[in-house]
């Protein structure tokens, strides 16, 4: 938008109380035949009596001269801006004009107000009408009629809980979470293979109802979930129970107020709750994972509504997950997990570490079916009562691994099909050695997390399809 000719343009509107008391000043600066220009925000009969007056109440010139104050007071020379001032300071008024004794009348000083361009909810649609915001999706025109949340649902939109309508005003707020562009591809999401940039995100975080401040966890799940070794095709076809499950360690917890205490894996958290919301939505909106259709979950589990949560690390000795997985200490990170429902374990009575783990290995000798080796992953859940007994006998997360690691070496004559009277159980080929691990090489992973009171912890499940040829758990570094 370009300036007036040389000379002065002052910007203002008649809901400042600033700018109501200088149009005396700029009345008499007319008068002393200053070439001035005055743009008015909110009113184009104010002020009613100066000759050149410009209605703005589009907004359009202040976007584009970017006035975040009013009055704002422009020097133009040749079309082009030099200087500006805001608010009133008569000697400031009296050198940036030229002029003596402006306003003698006036007090000496007043600060100006919020220009109306920059109000909430006024900036953001003025940058989509006027701005280059890098948005290029598609806009879907409901009918005069048609009820916006009902819409997403006929639209199949929704995972079966209203969603936020994504108009392109919350998407823009959205993207003002990141500073990555909005057209950067971030992978290729699973079943169809379908490109997925940070626009497209931004619209499902919405309809999630995420906070733009948690964007960037957004993105590094989805990012997660595009990996290859993930294998989102693959959660989905099966007709097993398992969904993404995220896990989210570092600083950016703490930013936006992620529960990683009481009821961590429960509801009522709004960053946990919508994040792992957002990512479900983006496998179902943009890569087509569509229960029913390519997600054929015989029974599926609450979790593939929504399952995250931070791990809780600010009051242990115990090593964080993601610097587990190699992330840089002080780092934030996201870690994806092939995972189904939680399973508690009690023990309120083991007061040694070793009576504990032998609680834990007794439970993850259940995963998927108690004759199963070598199967399925498996997430340990640590509760801060039961971490409590490991650190206070100087266990790490490593020691507590390793302890397991040799608790669930299990015989392999009771895994034999047909065996106690169950047909299920492992094949004749693989039951050679003496003993069988329950889990692969890095196939149990150990998160810290829940309230102070209450021994109770938890497995999450994973996929008897684990490892290379299934799921693997997945890591990405949070960027800004």
């Amino acid at each position: 938008m370009n300036y007036p000719s040389d000379g002065f343009v002052a910007v203002v509107k008649r809901d400042c109380p600033t700018c109501s008391m200088v149009v005396p000043v700029l009345r008499d600066l007319v008068n002393r035949q200053v070439s001035l220009i005055t743009v008015t925000q909110d009113d184009p009969t104010f002020p009613s009596d100066l000759p050149q007056v410009i209605d703005d109440t589009t907004l359009e010139r202040s976007f584009h001269w970017q006035i975040e104050t009013v009055p704002t007071v422009m020097k133009i020379k040749n079309g082009r801006e030099t200087d500006r001032i805001v608010g009133w300071h008569r000697q400031e008024w009296e050198t940036f004009m030229g002029q003596s004794d402006l306003g003698q009348e006036l007090i000496p000083m007043k600060p100006g107000c919020g220009a109306k361009n920059v109000e909430p909810g006024i900036a953001e649609e003025l940058a989509i009408l006027y701005g280059d915001t890098g948005m290029t999706a598609r806009h879907v025109r409901l009918g005069e009629f048609e009820d916006d949340i009902e819409a997403c649902f006929a639209r199949g939109w929704s995972d079966g809980l209203p969603v936020v309508p994504p108009t392109a005003v919350r998407v823009y707020r959205m993207l003002q979470g990141t500073t990555r562009r909005p057209d950067e591809i971030i992978g290729v999401m699973p079943p169809n293979l379908a490109p997925v940039n940070v626009e497209k995100v931004a619209v499902n975080a919405v309809m999630a109802g995420c906070k733009p401040e948690y964007m960037p966890v957004v993105l590094a799940a989805v990012e997660a979930a595009c990996e290859d070794p993930f294998n989102m095709h693959g959660i989905l076809a099966t007709t097993y129970h398992v969904g993404p499950v995220v896990v989210v360690n570092g600083p950016v917890t703490e930013r936006i107020n992620m529960n990683s205490g009481i009821n961590a894996l429960g509801q009522g958290n709004r960053a946990n709750a919508t994040i792992g919301r957002a990512l479900q939505l983006v496998v179902r909106n943009v890569g087509g994972g569509v229960p029913g259709e390519i997600d054929r979950a015989a029974q599926g589990n609450p979790g593939k509504y929504t399952f995250c949560f931070a791990e809780r690390e600010h009051d242990t000795e115990w090593e964080p997950l993601a610097a587990q997985l190699g992330v840089e200490s002080g780092k934030s990170a996201v870690t994806l997990f092939c995972g189904s429902g939680v399973y508690p374990i009690m023990d309120q009575i083991s007061r040694t570490p070793e009576s504990l783990a032998r609680s834990f290995a007794m439970t993850l000798r259940t995963v998927c079916h108690a004759k199963y080796a070598i199967v399925a992953d498996a997430m340990l859940a640590v509760s801060p009562e039961h971490t409590r007994v490991f650190e206070q006998a100087g266990w790490s997360k490593q020691r507590l691994l390793q302890e397991l690691e040799q608790l669930l070496l299990m015989p392999t004559a009771p895994l034999a099909r047909g065996v106690d009277g169950n047909d299920e159980g492992m094949p004749d080929f693989v039951l050679g050695a003496p003993a069988l691990p329950k889990f692969r090489p890095g196939g149990l992973l150990i998160v810290r997390v829940g309230g102070n009171a209450g021994m109770f912890s938890s497995v999450i499940a994973g996929w008897p399809a684990s490892g290379a040829t299934g799921s693997v758990p997945v890591t990405r570094e949070v960027r800004s």
